[in-house]
């Protein structure tokens, strides 16, 4: 675009959007010819033909889908680059043409190179009324002409000023502004849109599957803004569903493949559309967290690049990657099966020393899917979450009510989103809680209107919920499960205990660390359940003054006498160490009746 006025008066951006809209076109072909290539021809092809020429075949037809998929990718880059360059221009031409207006109504004229004439006024000086002459503002001047100094030796009351001057030169400004304006974004996508180039050639080799993550990389630098400022990320997860149902299919396969990070975290966006959000998103962290070299982006990197590795392999029930991150301690949101076609769904929130690392993919993540796959034994319908959306406190020496009332409302809102996105009209939401994780859903359940959805409460391995009765996590006592192993330490934890770690700790054995008091206590037989219902965070939900339903797990190995340590803590949810509580926890149990 030439740098002038006129030619910024004169843009039209719908001819940008509709050259956008069929460099779209294109993208779409293309993106469907992949799935005909992959869907009907590879795979049929696979499942019938076993013989060199059909291995030659296959090979052929996966760089024909590599071809389709970088056509569909570079060109839907030139349609989002199109659409936030009119969308980008659109702004200084709106603010040029305002200046015109405000101009032309003054009877000002503006001149080719943007400058500003004004006419003459009368004016009340100390003299009386006045002739003064008219004026030329050029942008960005320093003063107007009429206002430059007075050398003709005149008392300065005495040189009348025209009122015109002032408003000319404002307005000689303001066009130069949305001028400049313009040009700096012409020249940010025109560099953008020159990067967009393919090679020479039909191969698609990993240098170009390179080359195009960096044109999306580009992309997104150029075009972040466009995007971002369109999402209405302070709605409720409801809003926030109507507002991506209602958007046309290039606008979201906009976000999807340029902005996965903007649209994958959102409560409120299908599932669907979170998990391919997610999965786009994931390999740029993995990247992100590669050039770092302290000792928390090497364990978050390990953790991403296991789950990454899990989310390649087919699994029963399939994978969800409902949110993922680096802030904190790490953040994963992991469903099994589909949380939005499912009846029942339960959302569990880990607690005691869990993090983003290998840990939590191997184990924590383990007991999501062995309670999808026990409760699909019972009700096919049935999705199974882990949710680490919160920083869970690592040592219960520094356990404080903090971390859970930072995330209670996050914990919240992700039911809000589960609630609004269930397709099912008699969708059955469990909320499950384990260790501190038992802590953030009781203070969950304690905030304005409680946990959304909700119909049950399962609680496992709790130092206390924050509340005192069942009835207060929001819904009937009928319908609060706990579940306390006779040897889990953190279940025993006594009330106004400040300093876990300590000589008493030498009294069991250094490996128990800051549980030492509470196990040397327990190797006593001084333990919370004997005339004492109060715990770290409240009264025990075990107890039978709290009102729950308590049903029996496995008592676990003995912390000292068997070198149990924290065992009994950490074997709920698994069915070959603890099949009770495995089967307690199933979000489609016929033991959990609805309210």
């Amino acid at each position: 675009m030439t740098a002038t006025w006129q030619a910024l008066r004169d843009l039209r951006p719908d001819v940008l959007e509709d050259a956008g809209d069929a460099w779209h076109a294109v993208s779409g072909r293309s993106g469907a010819d992949r799935v005909r290539v992959d869907r009907l021809m590879t795979a049929r092809l696979r499942e019938t033909q076993d013989s060199r020429s059909a291995a030659a075949a296959l090979a052929r037809l996966q760089r024909l889908s590599r071809n389709y998929h970088y056509l569909h990718t570079e060109c839907g880059l030139i349609r989002t680059t199109l659409n936030a360059l009119a969308a980008d221009l659109a702004v200084p031409q709106r603010q040029l043409r305002q200046a015109l207006d405000e101009a032309a109504e003054l009877r000002f004229t503006v001149h080719e190179d943007g400058s500003v004439s004004f006419p003459a006024a009368t004016t009340a000086t100390l003299a009386g009324d006045a002739p003064t002459q008219g004026g030329h503002a050029r942008g960005d001047a320093r003063l107007p002409l009429d206002r430059a100094p007075d050398l003709s030796g005149a008392p300065p009351a005495v040189r009348p000023l025209n009122p015109n001057a002032e408003k000319a030169q404002a307005l000689a400004d303001r066009i130069a502004r949305a001028v400049r304006a313009a040009a700096d974004i012409d020249r940010k996508y025109a560099a953008t849109l020159d990067r967009l180039r393919a090679a020479k050639g039909l191969d698609v080799t990993a240098a170009t599957l390179a080359d195009a993550a960096r044109d999306t990389a580009g992309v997104r630098a150029a075009a972040g803004r466009h995007l971002g400022d369109g999402i209405p990320a302070d709605r409720s997860p409801a809003e926030l569903k109507a507002w991506w149902d209602n958007l046309p299919e290039e606008q979201r396969r906009e976000y999807l493949d340029i902005a996965p990070d903007l649209i994958g975290g959102l409560d409120g966006i299908p599932a669907a559309a979170r998990n391919e959000a997610n999965r786009n998103h994931l390999p740029v962290l993995i990247d992100e967290l590669a050039r770092r070299h302290d000792d928390d982006s090497r364990t978050k990197l390990e953790a991403l690049r296991m789950i990454q590795d899990r989310l390649r392999e087919p699994s029963v029930p399939p994978m969800y990657l409902l949110g993922i991150g680096d802030e904190g301690n790490g953040r994963a949101i992991i469903s099994y099966g589909n949380p939005d076609t499912s009846r029942n769904v339960s959302a569990y929130v880990p607690g005691l020393g869990t993090k983003l690392d290998g840990e939590f993919v191997e184990d924590t993540m383990k007991r999501a899917e062995d309670t999808a796959i026990g409760a699909r034994r019972l009700d096919p319908s049935s999705a199974s979450i882990i949710w680490l959306g919160y920083d869970a406190p690592q040592h219960l020496d520094v356990a404080t009510a903090a971390d859970a009332e930072n995330g209670a409302p996050a914990y919240n809102r992700f039911m809000a989103s589960l609630e609004a996105t269930n397709s099912n009209t008699d969708s059955h939401l469990t909320a499950i809680g384990h260790s501190y994780g038992s802590f953030t859903v009781g203070t969950a359940a304690k905030q304005s209107d409680g946990i959304p959805g909700v119909d049950d409460v399962i609680l496992l391995g709790s130092p206390g919920v924050g509340v005192d009765r069942a009835e207060d996590l929001g819904v009937a006592k009928e319908h609060v499960f706990v579940g306390s192993a006779d040897n889990d330490l953190v279940t025993r934890m006594p009330a106004g205990q400040q300093n876990w770690a300590g000589a008493a700790g030498a009294a069991v054995g250094a490996p128990l660390g800051p549980l030492g008091s509470a196990a040397s206590a327990y190797v006593m037989g001084d333990v919370a359940d004997q005339g004492d219902d109060d715990l770290y965070f409240g009264r025990d939900p075990a107890s039978e003054a709290f009102g729950a339903q308590r049903f029996k797990v496995d008592p676990g190995p003995h912390a000292v006498l068997q070198g149990g340590g924290f065992s009994a803590h950490s074997q709920y949810f698994t069915p070959r160490k603890d099949q009770v509580s495995a089967d307690k926890s199933l979000p489609s149990s016929p033991v959990v009746p609805r309210k």
